[in-house]
């Protein structure tokens, strides 16, 4: 990367010496190994390395964005003039700036600050990562798991990577973010005598192999269990019941939220949350924290695309909105103070004294647990929405057996207001720390 760094700062001096007042330039550089696996077999291999140079153009009063793979310098230095001349063309805006000095991260120039990089990286070899793809396929002894269906295909991922990003600008900042990534994913496909397929998946990832070690022995096995869960579906009425969502896919009810809270929405008058800064809208059981500075987890970042410093702190306190992600253009544009362009690391803290699904279902009683959605919409307008949902009907904190061609519509703020739990189960390999949740009052449709 140290040659990259040194083609950026050449960049930007060579974009001042021709026309541009300021430049903000982004490098990126990536390798990644993949191995596929169909039916216990290797099925596919991949490798790529891929590099980028982004140019943030501030010239007359205009801006442009320019990105290149091409890093010789010859070829390069044309593709600066003509970019330059591009933005003469472009209107004045008066709202494109760098951010101000005090707002931009000093203190991440190694990139690894945040633990982020496995040293071991770099001596993982061929016969490791067939080690590792394979390591989790049982597809060799699948009659010791068929009990009432037979598993027909069995396909799974295994890759690793490194990332490596620079963020440069010609009022001297300079930050740098390292790290590496470990995934294994598998999916099974099961039938019954009856001829039904039902398919699940199951997926880990940790910026440190030994971090997945578990699940690359488990993982083709909790897929088979979660596929072989879905058979015998029962239509189930309709009506207000409790609603449960596994915390696998619960960043779907939180995604909203945080667009929702996006300078870019508030700006255009697309979010349903506007004008309602520091307005108690939720219940007062619900805090959702942005916490991108932990160490070694997936999803830490020091800072944002700009270089603007991130830092841990409250995006919903017992139910108050206390931010809105607005970036500098964004900022001038409204008029307003700006913050971080977006969230990092979202995590809710629990609710209701549960620490697992089961305590959250035994907590519910009775009502539907949610896996998996199928389609739908919301409306960033108003927070309507209308999901299809895939999961289990529960009585008793028991599940009783699967749901299928279920609805679930309602809007957002009035569906966090009937909050009653959160456990304390969310999976580290998300980037969104959103565990098991649970709702009162939802209405289903069958």
């Amino acid at each position: 990367m140290e040659k990259e760094i040194e083609i950026a700062r050449k960049s930007i001096r060579f974009a001042l010496g021709h026309g541009a007042d300021k430049v903000r330039v982004t490098l990126s550089k990536s390798l990644m190994n993949l191995l596929g696996i169909l039916n216990g077999e290797i099925d596919k291999v991949a490798s790529a390395l891929d590099r980028s140079l982004s140019l943030s153009l501030f010239v007359d009063g205009r801006f442009g964005s320019f990105s290149t793979n091409k890093l010789e310098e010859e070829g390069l230095e044309r593709f600066i003039l003509q970019a330059i001349d591009t933005v003469r063309m472009l209107a004045e805006d008066r709202f494109r700036v760098l951010p101000a000095p005090d707002r931009k991260i000093t203190d991440a120039r190694k990139g690894t600050e945040l633990d982020l990089y496995d040293p071991a990286y770099p001596t993982i070899g061929t016969e490791r990562r067939l080690e590792l793809s394979l390591g989790s396929s049982i597809w060799s002894r699948k009659a010791e798991w068929e009990k009432g269906f037979t598993l027909i295909s069995e396909e799974g991922e295994y890759s690793d990577s490194i990332f490596d990003s620079v963020v440069m600008d010609s009022e001297g900042l300079f930050a740098r973010h390292t790290e590496t990534s470990f995934e294994i994913g598998y999916e099974a496909t099961v039938e019954t005598p009856s001829g039904e397929r039902f398919s699940a998946y199951w997926w880990d990832a940790a910026p440190r192999l030994e971090e997945v070690l578990g699940s690359i022995r488990t993982c083709s096995e909790k897929a088979l269990e979660r596929a072989a869960a879905q058979i015998g579906p029962q239509e189930h009425r309709g009506g207000k019941m409790n609603l449960v969502i596994d915390t696998e896919c619960a960043s779907k009810v939180v995604k909203p939220i945080l667009n929702a809270l996006g300078g870019y929405a508030i700006q255009q008058k697309n979010s349903f949350l506007m004008d309602k800064l520091g307005e108690k809208v939720f219940p007062e059981c619900l805090t959702l924290l942005d916490e991108p500075h932990e160490s070694g987890k997936t999803g830490s970042r020091l800072f944002d695309s700009e270089g603007v410093a991130t830092r841990p702190m409250a995006i919903i306190e017992k139910g108050v909105i206390k931010t809105y992600f607005i970036n500098s253009y964004i900022a001038g544009k409204l008029g307003t103070d700006p913050t971080v362009e977006d969230c990092t690391r979202p995590v809710i803290l629990p609710v209701g004294g549960c620490k697992t699904r089961d305590d959250v279902l035994a907590k519910a009683g009775e009502g539907i647990l949610v896996t998996g959605f199928n389609g739908g919409n919301s409306n960033s307008t108003t927070g309507d929405f209308s999901f299809g949902i895939e999961g289990f009907y529960f009585k008793d904190g028991k599940i009783l057996h699967p749901v299928r061609e279920m609805l679930i519509t309602g809007n957002f703020i009035t569906l966090w207001n009937n909050l009653f739990a959160a456990a304390e189960d969310a999976r580290p390999c998300m980037s969104k720390i959103i565990p098991t949740l649970a709702f009162s009052n939802v209405d289903f449709s069958g």
